[in-house]
């Protein structure tokens, strides 16, 4: 009791539920750290100090009259701020959305509400929950709590550092390409991706239609499974939602794992995309771990993270360039030098190499569900140490894939947690994939390492009133490509050509990651039967 902040979700809520705990004082104790930290975190965006009271005292007096909702009830937690809230802002991070001011929750915040969760804010993103961070938008970038000088990971980037320094006790992210796993990672926290189409997106500004998830972030994988089980749910006004019953996620936790298969994508940190050393000692003793509870643990492997990042970069940076064109083309300006690293080269994309890359996709999926015909889960490493804020580099997206990217493209459920830290005091991460609504032995197979590790015990030092640490700013200057002049005509008449009107500085930030993304390009044309159908064939839904 002496750390309200660091409570989980299921230890406040018994405490709740049998009176011995206020949700007023819950809250007050959260806002409070929320005033001596933030300030060298940015976690937050909008803090609803009025609201977040005024909905904790509705919860003690529900729970006065033994009108107890459930174990969210008086649970104060935050938002990514792409989450529309109804009379609140909903800025996505960017100053194209500064003054936007939604008229009704996104589907997911209702749900929090009818459990009776108590907001505490709108938490920082990367710009529409794409780019990295960056420091021309008008918030800063969040910091991690472990370090303050490195990355959070993103895009969720305030969730992952809110729960971390204890300022919520959980937060929604979203997942477009491992938005909630890495930050996750980074901030040794615990995130899930849900199957695509197991959560409503209704009300969530888009990032890909395609890829986006919609999830729930806490510091224990059961505070996850409680918070998954007030948001699964068919909404018809996702076109995305898929109608699927749901378990009662947390009946199964304490299982065990004895006798799982499961499959691990060593060749993921080994070979495709080589990690730290560190991560790389902390993924093996993990193993360790999961055999000694009695699972069956092989080595397996599936297509390399390249086939994936070419699949989801293709299709996804399509769709939010469409998304986004009507400001793109009216006033680029408006954008961070990141997010437009990443969406102007969209303009380069072909009709074609937008059907190819579904139906490549529409092939790692059926790939992938025979792999599930040989194991329950599959496991491969997070990320882990985070890298230094003025060390990010937009090319970094186009030059290679990271371990998340391919389940967003096979779609099943991917849970992330902490697996130990770095010898500089950094949060590791490993990642536990499993078959399409199949989230009840994926959070199983997290919840069994979590009871056997102290890791997600460990907590970061921040001392409230400190100063933030200085970090350089401007080492993420584009530097274009160097490309012959028959290259650079044709980008730029494509740029031109798709109704983009670029000062010099924009030419520069096209320029310098254009050519990827012909790579990709060039890379997806593949011989293929007519017959072959995309990922994105219409269906009545049943």
């Amino acid at each position: 009791m002496s750390e309200l902040h660091f409570l989980s979700i299921a230890e406040a809520a018994r405490l709740i539920k049998s009176r011995k705990l206020s949700p007023s004082e819950l809250a007050q104790a959260h806002l409070d750290r929320i005033s001596a930290l933030d300030g060298q975190l940015n976690a937050f965006i909008t803090l609803t100090a009025e609201l977040a009271l005024k909905q904790a005292r509705q919860a003690e007096r529900e729970i006065a009259k033994r009108k107890y909702r459930g174990p969210l009830h008086g649970i104060p937690i935050g938002l990514k701020d792409i989450y529309n809230t109804k009379g609140i802002l909903t800025s996505g991070h960017s100053r194209v959305c500064i003054d936007n001011i939604p008229d009704r929750d996104a589907a997911t915040v209702t749900k929090l509400y009818e459990a009776g969760a108590v907001l505490l804010g709108k938490l920082a993103t990367h710009e529409f929950a794409h780019g990295g961070p960056s420091f021309d938008l008008p918030w800063p970038p969040a910091r991690n709590p472990w370090h303050l000088e490195h990355f959070t990971g993103g895009s969720s980037s305030g969730s992952g550092a809110a729960l971390a320094a204890g300022l919520a006790m959980g937060a929604m992210g979203s997942d477009t390409g491992g938005s909630i796993r890495g930050p996750a990672s980074h901030c040794g926290i615990v995130g899930l991706m849900p199957t695509y189409g197991l959560v409503s997106r209704a009300g969530v500004i888009p990032n890909s239609y395609t890829f986006d998830h919609c999830g729930p972030m806490t510091r224990t994988v059961e505070d996850c499974a409680l918070m998954l089980q007030a948001l699964v749910g068919y909404d018809a006004e996702d076109a995305g939602s898929i109608p699927a019953k749901a378990p009662d996620y947390s009946a199964g936790l304490k299982r065990g794992i004895k006798g799982l298969r499961i499959g691990v994508l060593r060749h993921y940190w080994e070979q495709d995309l080589p990690a730290h050393e560190d991560l790389r000692h902390a993924m093996d003793a993990a193993i360790g771990v999961l055999k000694k509870l009695g699972a069956k643990v092989e080595d397996c492997r599936t297509r390399p993270m390249q086939d994936a990042l070419d699949v989801k970069v293709i299709i996804a940076e399509t769709e939010i360039f469409s998304i986004h064109y009507r400001e793109l083309a009216k006033r680029p300006g408006d954008f961070g030098r990141d997010i437009l690293g990443r969406m102007l080269p969209a303009c380069l994309f072909q009709a074609a190499d937008y059907v190819a890359a579904s139906r490549e996709h529409r092939r790692m999926i059926l790939e992938g569900r025979r792999l599930y015909e040989k194991y329950d889960v599959l496991l491969t490493a997070g990320f882990g140490p985070a890298p230094r804020l003025d060390g990010y580099r937009t090319t970094n997206f186009w030059q290679r894939s990271n371990v998340f990217t391919p389940s967003n493209v096979t779609a099943g459920p991917a849970l992330e947690l902490c697996n130990g830290f770095s010898k500089s005091g950094l949060p590791l991460g490993l990642q536990v994939i499993g078959r399409p609504f199949d989230e009840a032995t994926v959070l199983r197979v997290g919840h069994a390492y979590q009871q056997a590790t102290d890791w997600h015990l460990r907590r970061p030092h921040l001392t409230p009133g400190a100063p933030q640490p200085p970090v350089n700013a401007d080492g993420n200057e584009p530097h274009p490509a160097d490309v012959d002049s028959k290259t650079r005509a044709l980008i730029l008449e494509m740029a031109a050509r798709a109704g983009l009107e670029l000062d010099e500085r924009q030419q520069a930030i096209l320029l310098e990651t254009a050519p990827y993304a012909l790579a990709m390009a060039e890379r997806i044309r593949k011989d293929r039967n007519r017959f072959e159908e995309p990922a994105l064939v219409f269906r009545f839904p049943n």
